[in-house]
């Protein structure tokens, strides 16, 4: 279950938005998110990596008309949705993590560290939140580029509220 996704119906977790920093990601050139993950399913996953994927496809991706990125997927795992406004979706199952999408986008706004070849879920630490606790991810991000938002957090020009569960911060380009 993936709770950032906007087609998600809302499920009842705390008010807060996990807030992903894409700008502090860049800048800190992790080539691979070091965050930590708490999901329980399979202990190797990495939940923030599908977070960011998910947010770079909103938020940085231009949505090109004739998108270079789907024409070069040789296994046709990347999709433009024309009905959710050319939104990106790389199918995970057909996906061979060969980045020939990120090599053949003019704008670099596929990073290919977040198109891996291991499908990461992330179920927003539900159980920890529940606790009091913050999720691992935030706790362990070296460049404190997660975080939890407060409630009246508001949209601004490089903060773009992704379904109603994350908050995406990001000044590479202005979306007109």
């Amino acid at each position: 279950m993936n709770l950032f996704a906007e087609q998600q119906q809302p499920v009842a977790i705390a008010t807060r938005r996990l807030y992903i920093d894409l700008d502090i990601c860049a800048e800190a050139g992790c080539p691979v998110c070091t965050a930590q993950c708490s999901y329980f399913y399979h202990p190797e996953n990495n939940g923030v990596r599908s977070i960011a994927e998910m947010a770079a496809y909103q938020v940085v991706c231009r949505r090109c008309e004739s998108p270079h990125c789907v024409a070069a997927c040789p296994t046709g795992a990347l999709e433009q949705q024309p009905g959710r406004g050319r939104l990106l979706v790389r199918h995970a199952m057909r996906c061979i993590s060969c980045h020939s999408c990120a090599h053949a986008c003019p704008y670099g706004t596929i990073y290919p560290e977040c198109v891996p070849i291991l499908h990461h879920i992330c179920d927003g630490c539900l159980d920890r939140r529940a606790e009091g606790s913050e999720p691992r991810c935030v706790e362990t991000c070296p460049h404190w580029a997660l975080r939890l938002a407060p409630p009246e957090l508001e949209e601004d020009e490089h903060t773009v509220f992704v379904g109603p569960y994350l908050a995406v911060h990001v000044t590479h380009w202005k979306r007109d």
